[in-house]
């Protein structure tokens, strides 16, 4: 099971230097990913939440491509109706390639209506706009010369390259927990991305329905690949009451050994709390990933560079 880190790309605290410099870090302990999160109008809905500075995703990747070895990159996640599809599959597959084949495509169908708005995208048509978009952008990493015609985007003889490293195509990793979710993960993903969910949601209710919409659809059942939150804790938190993640290191040695038995993938730890003016400070945070890789994970730390 690989675990990776969500670097904070918004907020007062985000800079050139606080990304690079956890990303190295990140690195540095021995991490498997680092993926950053999308919103392309912050609206007041969106910016109570992720107040800006708001760095793109794709262009922060493409630079911390040239500054990373080992680790993947990835987005939690792309919204898809925010952007035409070719370019989308453009600067994905630009990054896919600056990174030597890193790349995992997050996606989403959004949440933010007065981002929909200010955007000019129907929101009530978002889950429609984004199978349509998928499929498109499948059509134009596997073709050199890609035509496709959908409810929401046409197009003939599109040339390309540089297409994905990756074969067929980078993973992509569907976000939410509706039961939209879970269908739009089997149809059209190679894993499914809940975010912030309890342990006995995702055994009880969310991986058995999983199961069924595959069963379903007969196709095979994604991979469980969740954003889980980071709230290391003195004291232990009510199982009743907490998130996975959320505890002591105990707690969370206990919830990553249950993912394990769930058959996770991977696991992305949430970097974001709920007070979006403490990302001023990212030295808790810079802490909490070193305690955690070395008294919970014992990964393989590398020299820093």
């Amino acid at each position: 099971m690989k675990i990776g880190v969500n670097l904070l790309n918004w907020g007062p605290g985000v800079s050139p230097e606080a990304l690079a410099r956890t990303t190295a870090l990140v690195e540095a302990l021995g991490y498997h990913l680092v993926m950053i999160s999308d919103h392309v109008a912050p609206t007041p809905d969106v910016a109570a939440k992720y107040p800006t500075p708001l760095y793109d995703p794709f262009t922060t990747l493409g630079w911390l491509a040239g500054a990373t070895r080992r680790i993947e990159l990835g987005t939690t996640v792309i919204i898809l109706p925010y952007r035409n599809p070719i370019l989308t599959a453009r600067m994905a597959a630009t990054v896919d390639r600056l990174s030597g084949g890193r790349f995992i495509f997050g996606v989403g169908v959004g949440w933010a209506k007065q981002e929909f708005e200010a955007l000019g995208v129907p929101f009530a048509r978002r889950g429609a706009i984004s199978h349509d978009y998928l499929q498109a952008i499948k059509t134009l990493w596997t073709e050199d010369v890609a035509s496709y015609t959908g409810p929401f985007v046409s197009f003939e003889n599109v040339h390309t390259a540089p297409r994905p490293l990756r074969s067929p195509h980078p993973p992509i990793w569907i976000g939410g927990s509706t039961d939209a979710a879970l269908r739009r993960a089997v149809r059209y993903g190679e894993a499914w991305h809940p975010n912030r969910v309890r342990m006995d949601w995702l055994r009880d209710i969310g991986l058995p329905k999983l199961e069924v919409v595959a069963a379903a659809e007969g196709k095979p059942v994604p991979a469980l690949c969740p954003r889980i939150r980071l709230e290391l804790t003195d004291a232990p938190r009510r199982d009743a009451e907490r998130l996975i993640g959320q505890g002591t290191l105990d707690q969370m040695r206990k919830d990553l050994e249950a993912l394990q038995s769930l058959g996770a993938e991977y696991v992305l730890l949430d970097s974001a709390g709920d007070d979006p003016q403490a990302t001023r400070d990212q030295e808790p945070l810079w802490r909490m990933l070193a305690t955690l890789a070395d008294k919970v994970l014992d990964l393989p730390q590398q020299t820093l560079r």
